[in-house]
């Protein structure tokens, strides 16, 4: 256990980076928008969305107050993200449980 403590005022980054398939080619274009979310029992946390740079790069940065709320106390959370073109939904990740993020 360390001693750190996560800054509840503190942003985090998550940042992901998209290739096409078969091509390891990064995905470009404004027409795709990738969105971050907190799984919950009842409903899941919208943490943020970008889009993607000429590198098929995007960054999304929220805060621990974003996803931790009394009905909710979790310190470790279960995130996935989505890949939308358009309105459409090209990619969802699968839940990524408890990330340490005072141990990053």
């Amino acid at each position: 256990m360390s001693n750190f403590s996560l800054d509840a005022d503190m942003n985090i980054e998550v940042k992901a980076g998209f290739i096409s398939k078969g091509s390891n080619t990064p995905l470009t274009g404004a027409d795709y928008e990738f969105r971050l979310f907190e799984k919950d029992l009842m409903e899941d946390d919208y943490l943020g969305r970008g889009s993607l740079d000429e590198n098929g790069v995007a960054h999304v940065s929220f805060k621990q107050g974003d996803y931790v709320d009394f009905l909710n106390p979790e310190i470790n959370p279960d995130l996935y993200f989505a890949l939308y073109k358009g309105e459409a939904l090209v990619f969802q990740s699968q839940v990524m449980r408890d990330i340490d993020l005072e141990g990053m």
